[in-house]
């Protein structure tokens, strides 16, 4: 799974005109499901999502994490994070999972990062056309990839 972390002060993704979800302070977490992963995946990253300590403490040093502050998560599935620019200018998405095998663990994942949280996690809709509104905090954007994990 790989995963494009952004610590927003307000987010939103609207599908055909109607909002279907949004948070204030908090992560947006655009996510991409590859044809090689698992279960183990999902639980390594929904940790990593709710400990990522990008949020100021007292003396302004990123050290606190959105399960620390409250904060909300919305995440977006987005399988062009697979994309890969290898053979020329026009990218594959081979190593992407099709969505027979992305779509359970794409849930799977908003379900631990809930469980993480204590609280609902909002979503857009999975392989729909989707307008993401993001403000950037910082800005500060992380990238994570369960198979790289560094």
């Amino acid at each position: 799974m790989r995963a494009v972390i952004q610590r927003v002060s307000r987010a939103a993704v609207t599908v055909e005109n109607v909002v279907r979800g949004e948070i204030g302070p908090g992560l947006l977490v655009f996510l991409g499901v590859g044809q090689d992963d698992g279960p183990e995946d999902v639980e390594w990253l929904a940790q990593k999502v709710a400990v990522l300590r990008v949020f100021e403490d007292e003396a302004g040093k990123m050290n606190r994490s959105v399960l620390d502050t409250g904060g909300g998560v919305l995440v977006i599935s987005q399988f062009t994070l697979f994309g890969s620019l290898r053979k020329g200018s026009r990218p594959s998405f081979n190593k992407a999972a099709p969505p027979e095998l992305a779509v359970p663990l794409y849930e799977s994942f908003v379900a631990k990062v809930s469980e993480h949280l204590g609280k609902p996690v909002p979503t857009g809709v999975f392989g729909a056309m989707m307008d993401i509104e993001a403000h950037n905090d910082g800005p500060v954007t992380i990238v994570l990839d369960t198979k790289v994990k560094d």
